[in-house]
């Protein structure tokens, strides 16, 4: 299949910042969040600061690459606008990636400039490494519907698919937040105690992270199923065999992050780990997106028979 320019951009954007997202739980898992001081956007009062330390250096790399993120999906807008006409679906998914990226940008201020990175171990702190993981997975879902759309996907019906399926899905999606969440906040408690050097006996937010952190396990496997549902009730009566190996391949990698999970704890979370079981969690995202986005627009009327190209944007489809 041959992609037009603009698909082949939104799809090295999505690439772009799942780098940004490993390089920002770079920064938590080293403790390097302060590296700038209470400074924003401006690091240590300055706008290239001096690299006095390592953490201020990884700190400066992120908001550099965190930025260039920023510039990028500004670019996915206006270009979005340029080639698509008023109301089409590319456009909805560049305005909701740019909303998302807003607020992402917004998130990680309010960590640096409320001061809860580093050794901070308040509820605050925990409460904000959720909304953050919550939001970033959003961001990562529009520019996914974004690519898919640009790359000819259709448009969503999601009204024409069986009760049952839809139920099924928004559970799957919402239990997908809830883990990602849960994770957040287990892996906020793996960088006290590991990389702060933190004990249980000096923070009653540690402690209670650390028991708590059995509900991690539990919720991936809650979830598990309920994307083993979706999947299911989606391929009933569906023969596309597309969509069969987006199910198959869902499957296989959450079950690969099952064992990562289990790994990791084994492991004691060490930073290298960690960044790949985030990374895994952010490719079952990815394509449990795609997986529903192809199931929910079989139903949809078959009128975009153009192929895909120049001439297919220049005519806003």
């Amino acid at each position: 299949m041959k992609f037009p320019a603009f698909a082949k951009f939104a799809w090295g954007v999505l690439a772009y910042n799942l780098l940004v997202i490993g390089w920002g739980a770079f920064v938590r898992a080293t403790g390097s969040g302060a590296g700038c001081g209470q400074h924003w956007p401006a690091c240590n009062g300055a706008v290239i600061p001096r690299a006095e330390s390592v953490e201020t250096l990884i700190e400066f790399s992120h908001r550099v690459t965190s930025g260039l993120a920023l510039i990028s999906t500004v670019v996915l807008l206006v270009w979005a606008f340029r080639v698509y006409g008023p109301g089409h679906r590319v456009r909805r998914g560049a305005v909701a990636s740019m909303v998302l990226m807003i607020i992402e940008a917004l998130l990680g201020a309010g960590l640096v400039l409320l001061q809860l990175v580093a050794d901070n171990a308040t509820v605050g702190r925990a409460v904000a490494m959720a909304l953050h993981l919550i939001n970033t997975f959003l961001l990562v879902g529009a520019i996914t519907l974004t690519a898919w759309w640009a790359s000819g996907g259709r448009e969503l019906v999601v009204r024409n698919a069986p009760s049952r399926l839809r139920w099924a899905l928004g559970a799957a999606f919402g239990g997908m937040l809830i883990l990602g969440a849960s994770g957040a906040v287990t892996a906020l408690g793996d960088t006290l105690l590991h990389t702060a050097g933190m004990s249980p006996a000096d923070s009653p937010l540690l402690a209670t992270l650390i028991e708590l952190r059995i509900l991690h396990p539990l919720i991936a496997f809650a979830v598990g199923g309920l994307i083993w549902l979706a999947i299911y009730l989606a391929q009933q009566g569906n023969e596309d065999t597309i969509l069969r190996r987006t199910g198959y391949a869902l499957l296989s990698i959450y079950a690969l992050q099952l064992f990562l999970g289990a790994l990791n704890v084994f492991l004691r979370a060490p930073v290298w780990m960690q960044l790949v079981h985030l990374l895994v969690s952010d490719v079952i995202w990815i394509l449990l997106v795609i997986f529903a986005a192809q199931r929910l627009a079989v139903s949809a009327i078959h009128t975009e028979t153009a192929p895909i190209g120049k001439a297919m944007i220049q005519t806003g489809d």
